[in-house]
């Protein structure tokens, strides 16, 4: 079992001092304020309790299946909510919308987004949430930023007993990243530069609550992703305004600037001009099923290297897939590990300022490099079939690969088949 976290320590900590578990039991929830979380913790409240993901809920909580919401401005409950949403996992048949960038902005480079906040001005500046969110007129950013839920009361389920229970929420802090307003809507967005199974409905609601009944018109609540050049776009509607987990997907839509171009020759003509190196010493064959979720970790240390524990806490990982995904990238010399900290190495920098189409590419080399993904790839061109996973297995253990015993192989052979269907999806 992997280590504790700070996290988990601190939350320990409380649930020990408070008899949080057969608080629970009993009462169903258990309220905790602030004060109560910052004094044995040391840390602030809101900072303890900011859990986007499931995969950031402290050991104990995922345990017990609890959760944790703000009800004060100083207080929160604890108890077994449904609190999560997973986002779509196929993408495939959603069309990729093209829109051009603006000739004329200098300051930000299409090529080259690195913040979250520079990902949304960039898709309002193209037009990118003018097409999504289709209004009648201009939109104009309004409000954003930390403000007062006001009042007001919900259901949410409960995981255990299948039953809803009643919040009741008090002048809660919110947060918006940004608002746009047309004539019709109040669009509220929330931005994420990181790829994600789920995110946390509160995020949505709390504001939406505190907007639609407020105002006349209709208030939409959208997600904006933005990873390697693409913008992913969700709307969520609540189909009963005092329900929670009414929250359903309404649509989603994939924005790029510009279209790879990239077809089998290109991906034949690396496979031709790429050498096959030695199987690394310093990092283990990977098990990391999701490529983009490592371009991804690329761009997010883009900005600053981060430890693995602010990595599992701050994203999408639990510690766990934070060792996979870091080895994955050590793997293809795009990663390494200084004073603790991960940092991209100097072939990562160089590849991340690139094009979107000659990015894919070099992508591609890294891992061309390597003959069990080099096998299966030519395999799949050579017979215009997906091998099996026990080809698949076959050939890795031809390759001679280090660090993997017999029962590995299987998990193994998962991330080859995902990280070849990735390449070949390029051209698609």
């Amino acid at each position: 079992m992997s280590k504790l976290s700070k996290n988990d320590i601190a939350w320990q900590q409380i649930f020990d001092k408070y008899d949080i578990i057969e608080k629970v039991q009993q009462n169903g929830q258990f309220e905790i304020t602030a004060t109560a979380i910052k004094g044995i913790s040391g840390r602030e409240a809101r900072l303890m309790a900011k859990f986007d993901n499931r995969a950031n809920l402290p050991r104990l909580f995922q345990k017990y299946h609890l959760s944790i919401l703000p009800i004060t401005r100083g207080s929160y409950v604890i108890a077994p909510f449904e609190t999560y949403q997973d986002f779509p996992t196929d993408m495939h048949g959603v069309e990729t919308i093209y829109i051009q960038f603006p000739e004329h902005i200098e300051s930000i480079d299409p090529n080259n987004i690195t913040s979250e906040t520079a990902a949304v001005n960039s898709a309002f500046l193209s037009g990118i949430l003018a097409n999504f969110i289709d209004d009648d007129e201009e939109l104009i950013p309004t409000v954003n930023g930390r403000m007062s839920s006001n009042s007001f009361s919900f259901k949410i389920n409960n995981v255990l007993t299948k039953k809803q229970m009643p919040i009741y929420v008090q002048n809660s802090q919110i947060e918006i990243d940004v608002a746009y307003e047309g004539v019709s809507t109040l669009s509220l967005i929330e931005v994420k530069n990181n790829i994600a199974d789920d995110f946390l409905v509160r995020q949505l609601y709390y504001p939406y609550r505190r907007w639609q009944e407020q105002l006349r018109k209709q208030v939409k609540t959208i997600f904006v992703v933005y990873t390697n050049n693409s913008f992913f776009l969700y709307e969520y509607i609540f189909n009963s305004i005092d329900d929670y987990n009414s929250v359903k997907l309404n649509k989603m839509r994939k924005y790029c600037f510009e279209p790879l171009d990239i077809g089998i020759t290109d991906i034949e003509k690396i496979i031709s001009n790429t050498c096959v190196m030695s199987e690394p010493t310093n990092a283990p064959f990977p098990q990391a099923d999701s490529f983009a979720r490592v371009i991804n970790l690329c761009e997010l240390l883009q900005e600053d290297s981060l430890t693995k524990e602010e990595i599992t806490i701050n994203y999408d990982f639990d510690m766990r897939q934070t060792d996979y995904y870091f080895n994955a990238g050590k793997y293809l010399g795009l990663f390494e590990l200084s004073n603790e900290q991960i940092c991209l190495t100097e072939t990562a920098t160089k590849i991340l300022t690139l094009a979107p189409r000659a990015k894919q590419l070099e992508f591609v080399k890294l891992i061309m490099q390597h003959a069990p993904f080099r096998m299966v790839l030519e395999k799949h061109l050579k017979t215009s079939q997906p091998p099996t996973k026990e080809e698949v297995i076959e050939i890795m253990k031809m390759c001679n690969l280090n660090r993997i015993g017999d029962k590995t192989y299987e998990r193994r052979s998962s991330t080859v088949i995902a990280w070849v269907n990735w390449i070949l999806d390029l051209a698609r």
